[in-house]
Order: structure tokens, then C-alpha cells, then sequence
């Protein structure tokens, strides 16, 4: 039994990070229409941009003027407060004249509500989402439009960069392309799982029907493009910018937050998971989503198990060192800060500080707490 757990819990550790796009590459990859083919001019469709805001009086006239300067024929902008309490509404109303539109939610039920107020308010056959703390760049929309020109293409990601304090471009470790190469996988097969939050766009059609306030808008808009029998697609040529967070101590809040959110979602669609429904994206969402958040938990036995069997010597006793050799890089670094300046240690320490939050998460969702309000993190 107990090599039985040995070897379970080592396929349950790699399999979201390793297994999974391996068997992405063996794959065939679904048929897309060329990029390459524009939108004709004259014929571009109406898109309506939507800026989630809550209590950003000091950033929401920055994020204003950014969006005035989006190179798109035919653009609305909307700011969907949710039920901001400082001027953040009394500085949309100063753009009336430039046609910005202030969709107010009058009770505080989150980011996907305040989004819902102004779906409803829009007149956009593509709806775009954004933050406040998003730059986009002034070519941006154009470049998101063009990819629904494929008819089977219901969503689209952009890839965020991070600018650090100075100007600098950070997050550009080997996670973050990590996980920019696996969106490509995905995109390329049946679509993305999860969008970027901060910066995408979405056919109306999938916006307007089965949008869910409890749900996370960049899953539940993948989603619900699965359910129409569309694709959510990346787009490696749409860059999104916004510095990293002010408060590096509460990145680890804002990890916890954000799997909250998402085991709330896989909890209320439980169908995503069922294939003879959804297919390969269903297989997709299991993967990426439920094994990547029970890998922590398979690496907990993993450890415990190598260490009761590391008497027999052979493998288990070389992936218990192994082990104990990674986890004593992570505490070397959480010990002397500086040495995660090194990529042999903090790689180590970003991907157990992710675990560890993971955790953190999956017990707080199962004691009942939920993440429905949400507070913009300082940037």
C-alpha cells in the first residue's frame, strides 16, 4: 500500500506541470482560420471596452485617458463601478463629453456584478474587459479583434507583462513563460481554460447568456464559450501592462484569493468536468485546474511516503534527498532573502510559496469562506 501512495503521489505531483503537456504536444491541433486574413476596413464590429473599478479615485482618470487613446474606429467605454464609495464616479462624469459611460452597480456584489451592470448597458458586438491598473496599448483592440474573424473563436487572452516600480518589465521568469507556453498548447488544441483577467474580449453572445456574478469572468467566460462550441484562443501579440503589486507581503493573499475564487467556480459548474458534454475541454479544465490544485496534496505523500520507505534504499531513498535537497533551497531562501535573487532558488521558492497558498485555499473553501467582494489590489 504504501509504495502503492509512493508512486500515486509522484503521478499526482507532475502530472498538471508535466504530464499534461506532454500529452497537450501529442495532440492534433484543431483547425484555425488565418490571422493573417484582416478584418476588412470599414467593416469593423463595435466593441464596447468595460473598466471594473472600486474605490480608484487615484487611478481611474489615468485609466481613462489610455483608453481614449485606443486606435479603434468604432469604440465604447464604460466604467462598471462597483458601488464605489470615494470620487471614482464623479471623475467618469467628467469624461461624459468623450462619451465614457458610467454603469453603476448600486449594491457591492463583487467584480463579475459590476461587470454584468455594464454588459447590459452596452452596445458592443465584442465586449472588452479590463482593470484599472492595465495599460492597454494603443494598437491593442485592434489586434483582439482581429482573431474573431475565426467564427469558431468565442474569447480572447491577452499575455500580461509585469513593470515593476522603476519601469522595468519583471515576471518574465520561467514560470510566467511556463505558463504562456502551456495557454499556447491549449489555445491551439480546445481552447484556453482560463483567460487573463485584467485584459480580454469575448463575443456578446457569450457574455450575455449564462454569465455568472459568483464566478470568475476569465474562467466563466471560457466556460461558457465551451458551451456555445467555441474556442477561448490567446493572443501572444496582445500585451497587456500593470505594475506589480505595491505590497509585495500580500502577493500571497492575492494567490489565495484567486484559487478561492476558482474552486468556487469549478464547485458551481461541475459539468465542465463531465467529457461527453465538453469534450477535451473538460479533460483540460481537469487538468489544469483540479490536478494542478491537488498537487500540493500529492506532494505532501509523496514526501511522507519516500521517507518511510527510504529504508529500502534504491529510488525511494534518492527522491527523498532529492526532496529534502529542493525543500532546504526554499527555506535557504525564505532564511536569506537574497539568495532568491538566483534562479536555482527562486524558482523553488515562487513554486512552494504558490503551493503552500494553494492549500491555504483549498482548506479555507472547504471551512465555508468564499471571495464574492472584491477589493482591486494596490499597484
Amino acid at each position: 500500500m504504501l509504495v502503492f501512495l509512493f508512486w500515486l503521489s509522484l503521478l499526482g505531483s507532475v502530472f498538471s506541470y508535466l504530464i499534461y503537456p506532454l500529452v497537450l504536444m501529442c495532440l492534433p491541433k484543431r483547425k484555425q482560420a488565418a490571422l493573417s486574413d484582416p478584418v476588412k476596413e470599414g467593416s469593423w464590429p463595435k466593441v464596447s471596452l468595460i473598466v471594473t473599478a472600486h474605490n480608484e479615485e487615484s487611478r481611474i482618470r489615468e485609466k481613462i485617458e489610455n483608453c481614449l487613446e485606443l486606435d479603434y474606429p468604432d469604440l465604447e467605454i464604460l466604467v462598471a463601478s462597483d458601488c464605489s464609495t470615494d470620487a471614482t464616479d464623479t471623475i467618469v462624469g467628467e469624461y461624459q463629453e468623450d462619451n465614457v459611460l458610467l454603469a453603476r452597480a448600486e449594491e457591492r456584489k463583487g467584480k463579475e456584478h459590476a461587470q454584468y451592470q455594464a454588459i447590459m448597458r452596452s452596445s458592443g458586438e465584442i465586449l472588452v474587459f479590463s482593470d484599472v491598473a492595465t495599460a492597454i496599448p494603443e494598437d491593442a483592440i485592434r489586434k483582439l479583434v482581429r482573431y474573431f474573424a475565426d467564427p469558431s473563436v468565442g474569447a480572447v487572452s491577452s499575455e500580461d507583462r509585469f513593470v515593476s516600480r522603476d519601469g522595468g518589465v519583471v515576471g518574465e521568469g520561467a514560470y510566467v513563460r511556463y505558463e504562456m507556453w502551456l495557454r499556447g498548447l491549449e489555445s491551439a488544441r480546445s481552447g484556453v481554460v482560463g483567460l487573463s483577467g485584467s485584459f480580454f474580449a469575448a463575443r456578446r453572445s457569450v457574455c450575455v447568456d449564462n454569465w455568472d456574478i459568483y464566478s470568475p469572468s476569465d474562467f466563466n467566460t471560457a466556460l461558457n464559450s465551451a458551451r456555445a462550441g467555441l474556442v477561448a484562443v490567446t493572443a501572444p501579440d496582445v500585451l497587456g501592462f500593470y505594475q506589480d503589486v505595491a505590497d509585495a507581503s500580500k502577493e500571497f493573499q492575492r494567490k489565495v484569493r484567486t484559487v478561492i475564487r476558482g474552486v468556487t467556480a469549478l464547485s458551481r459548474h461541475p459539468e465542465v468536468l463531465n467529457p461527453f458534454q465538453f469534450g477535451m475541454f473538460a479533460f483540460q479544465v481537469f487538468a489544469h485546474k483540479l490536478m494542478r490544485w491537488a498537487a500540493p496534496w500529492f506532494q505532501i505523500i509523496f514526501l511522507f511516503s519516500s521517507l518511510l520507505l527510504a529504508g529500502k534504499g534504491g529510488i525511494y531513498l534518492l527522491a527523498l534527498i532529492a526532496q529534502l535537497a529542493f525543500y532546504g533551497l526554499v527555506l535557504a531562501g525564505h532564511l536569506y532573502p537574497t539568495l532568491r535573487d538566483h534562479s536555482a532558488v527562486k524558482i523553488p521558492y515562487f513554486f512552494v510559496q504558490v503551493n503552500i497558498a494553494t492549500v491555504n485555499a483549498t482548506v479555507s473553501f472547504l471551512l465555508g469562506r468564499r471571495m464574492t467582494v472584491w477589493t482591486p489590489s494596490k499597484r
